[in-house]
């Protein structure tokens, strides 16, 4: 076979398909974007940084990533798009050279009991599949191995048309699952303390029942008193066992109690129902004490905490059970797969050994499979997610990550680069939201989001490389080299906190004195046990205030005023000074805008297309009625008020005729926490996560407490942040208390008084007492990873 010659010389112009390396954006306008135009280039890692609320996550997840998301929904048929979740077109002019957009964020895994790892990242379902084939002896398929399956069976006619005639036919059914049927598959169950609910000495009559809301004369306790199952004078503990039944757990009953139809129901499963199965969130104080006080939870005797039944724990693969495989350390695990040699599943094999490995590679090897979802951090539950991209095949994604180092210990952050800049050599584009110069450093290209944040953000102030980033003049460049020096004088602990043979989790026995009226920080590797060491040995009760990381609960008409408690001296002082109710000046209760219920749009649901919100042209998004504008309050009405920055509100009420100090202290805490930029109204819904994380330590700020647990409180806080929040550390510390801090950044570390270094590595490996002293000891000895990264970081 002859191939023609080529007679031309000259190389062949490139494809137009080859044109496309850019993504554009222009004109981006959602939430603070003012008007951005930015483009981004194809199959290269591109940082997005700036201040925490300066934009980035508006360009990056609400514009570029939500964009395509909705345009790969649209590619469905309307049934399909009927079931899944609506989104409205971004705020932008332009968007081109969009592909498929592959979002990793740091929204927690699901919190229900029953979701673990193993569930999230399907190891599980792949260890059922291989129990069911290889397990002896063999009970079932792959359901017969789930926690989340119960053990039923059933039989009875079935009647059907068949040929014109109607004919019955006997079926029966079973599905071996295996779920604990004592705690259904939650591995742990929750008893009420009935010492809490009554007291025992006491009659009916003389108040015996302790609950909230059932006592005194109430309809709640009446309805026992006056039941007739038992004699209301005779103390409880003289009660017949049927008497103490009927009490405590007799089935709903209708009766009449002074004339009123009523069901009366034990007390037992009234609580249950009234109390427990509603959110603790939510409730009011104190009856959350009571629930606090109440409920025990104990781990299921049944299945010892497994979760699976005797059946699923009884099959086993060379004397291990699917049981004992999901509490190994991921590692071990891993281990425990490779050595098992069974051509007949071999691909099962493959695959799961794939994932077990991913997990090893990102710094997770020292999770197990059955850790519930819910108690993995914001950063372990993003890496979490980045274990079913590690292996895929796919090219010319667009991955999206929002800060992956959070979480990281210094040591750790160098594999997490690695693990991006392999991403991108496979031929995809990856964008990251990130404050760390560890991972700015290797951008390809960096966009430098600002100057500011809120209002006074939205802008892009740089574009380019990381060299230009240093010497462009922008907060992030001038603050990119910064680094903490180590304190030369330490301040002296006015006392300590002894913490004897702590074993919560993997801790080894620790013995550690925490010192008291000083700034400790508790640092080592992911894993390591820092959180089992302080959450686990310091309980968050009198005297100690905890502020971690869990999200904060609130739904788009929850605000900064409303979470924080400043809208109740607002509304107050406004009512003084009108001679009107309080209630007036809620756009929840009575001051709302009839039209839009004081929400301030009007949304209008159009089933598979995207729900339209727009804006109340009765009150014109002010959100409350107009007969409620016309009272004023130092010549602002409320609405105006609430559209005011916390700067500008904390000088409304320190002075003149507004002075409210009640409004101006909580104003203070939040412009301390560096939040002076935030409107008082904005909904809690558009905050990214560092401003959470700053308005629940403000928030907390105001408890009486002597001992303050941060749990990594510069998580999502920009360079230039971090000296404000040492500030009020030291601020802390100076008013005489004593802060704990659970943290992995540098300059943290280097203004700490004294150190607590746990390791020497993460799961088995740690959870042992690796040093304790000051940041300058642990710098001159180098003997820890810790200890390596701070001298670096410090420098000579």
């Amino acid at each position: 076979m002859s191939m023609a010659p080529r007679t031309d010389t000259q190389s062949p112009a490139p494809h137009v398909a080859d044109s496309h390396d850019l993504i554009r954006v222009h004109g981006a306008r959602e939430n603070n974007l003012k008007d951005v135009s930015i483009e981004i280039p194809k199959r290269r890692l591109t940082v997005f940084t700036g201040v925490s609320g300066s934009g980035k996550s508006s360009l990056v997840f609400n514009t570029i990533a939500a964009e395509s998301q909705r345009l790969i929904n649209e590619t469905y048929s309307a049934f399909v798009q009927g079931f899944m979740p609506t989104l409205a077109r971004p705020e932008v002019d332009v968007l081109d050279g969009l592909t498929t957009v592959i979002t990793v964020d740091q929204q927690r895994l699901g919190a229900d009991p029953r979701s673990t790892v193993g569930t999230a990242t399907d190891a599980n379902a792949m260890l059922r599949i291989l129990f069911s084939r290889l397990g002896k002896p063999h009970i079932g398929s792959p359901k017969a191995f789930s926690f989340n399956v119960a053990s039923i069976s059933g039989a009875g006619a079935v009647t059907m048309e068949r040929g014109g005639q109607t004919v019955k036919e006997r079926r029966s059914f079973s599905i071996t699952g295996g779920m604990c049927p004592r705690c259904e598959g939650r591995g742990s169950v929750s008893d009420l303390d009935l010492t809490q609910l009554y007291d025992d000495s006491k009659s009916l009559s003389e108040g015996a029942i302790t609950v909230p809301g059932y006592t005194g004369s109430g309809w709640n306790s009446r309805l026992y008193s006056e039941s007739g199952f038992f004699d209301p004078d005779k103390p409880i503990r003289k009660f017949t066992k049927k008497e103490l039944q009927d009490f405590l757990h007799r089935e709903p009953t209708r009766m009449k109690i002074a004339g009123i139809n009523m069901t009366y129901e034990g007390l037992v499963p009234r609580i249950q129902k009234s109390m427990l199965a509603k959110d603790r969130e939510g409730m009011q104080p104190h009856i959350r004490e009571f629930v606090d006080r109440a409920v025990t939870f104990t781990t299921c005797p049944e299945c010892d905490g497994t979760r699976l039944n005797e059946g699923a724990r009884s099959s086993k693969i060379k004397r291990i059970s699917i049981a004992d495989a999901c509490t190994m350390q991921i590692s071990d695990l891993a281990e425990w797969v490779r050595g098992l040699d069974e051509p007949s599943v071999a691909p099962l094999l493959t695959a799961l050994q794939q994932t077990l490995d991913s997990f090893v590679e990102i710094g997770l090897g020292y999770l197990s499979l059955d850790r519930p979802a819910g108690t993995l951090s914001g950063g372990e539950a993003q890496r979490v997610k980045m274990i079913r991209h590690l292996g895929s095949s796919l090219t010319d994604v667009t991955y999206v990550f929002d800060e992956p180092t959070i979480g990281l210990h210094p040591h750790d952050i160098q594999r997490m680069n690695d693990l991006l800049l392999r991403l991108r050599d496979k031929g995809n584009t990856v964008l990251v939201v990130e404050h760390k110069p560890e991972t700015i450093a290797i951008a390809d290209h960096v966009v430098d989001l600002g100057p500011g944040a809120g209002t006074a953000g939205g802008t892009v102030c740089f574009e380019g490389t990381v060299e230009g980033l240093r010497s462009g003049g922008t907060i992030t460049g001038r603050h990119f080299d910064d680094r903490a020096v180590v304190k030369e004088t330490v301040r002296k602990p006015t006392g300590t906190l002894e913490i004897r043979g702590a074993r919560t989790h993997n801790l080894q026995g620790v013995d550690v004195d925490i010192p008291l009226g000083v700034l400790a920080v508790v640092t080592g590797v992911a894993g390591s046990g820092k959180s089992s060491l302080v959450h686990g040995s310091i309980p968050a009760g009198e005297g100690v205030v905890s502020v971690d990381q869990g999200a904060i609960r609130g739904s788009r008409r929850s605000n900064p005023a409303t979470y924080t408690g400043l809208l109740d001296p607002i509304r107050k002082a406004f009512a003084k000074a009108n001679g009107v109710k309080p209630a007036l000046f809620s756009a929840n209760s009575e001051g709302a805008c009839p039209t839009c219920n004081g929400a301030g749009v009007i949304y209008t649901d159009l089933a598979m297309m995207a729900g339209v919100a727009t804006t109340c042209e009765e009150c014109e998004g002010k959100r409350f009625q107009a007969s409620v504008l016309d009272y004023h309050l130092g010549g602002r009405d409320i609405s105006e008020v609430l559209a005011m920055s916390v700067t500008e509100a904390e000088e409304f009420f320190g002075a003149g005729e507004a002075h409210t100090p009640a409004a101006h202290r909580v104003l203070t805490r939040l412009s301390d926490v560096g939040l002076g930029y935030l409107s008082l109204g904005q909904p809690l819904t558009t905050l990214s996560g560092g401003e959470r994380q700053r308005l629940k330590l403000a928030t907390h700020m105001a408890d009486k407490g002597g001992v303050y647990v941060l749990d990594e409180p510069t998580a999502g806080l920009h360079l230039a942040d971090v000296e404000q929040l040492l500030g009020l550390l030291d601020r802390l510390v100076d008013a005489g208390k004593s802060v704990i801090v659970v943290e992995h950044h540098q300059a943290v570390m280097a203004h700490a008084d004294w150190i607590i270094d746990l390791g020497p590595g993460a799961g088995h490996d740690g959870g042992r007492l690796v040093f304790e002293g000051t940041p300058a000891d642990l710098v001159a000895a180098r003997s820890t990873l810790t200890g390596e990264h701070l001298a670096t970081y410090v420098g000579p």
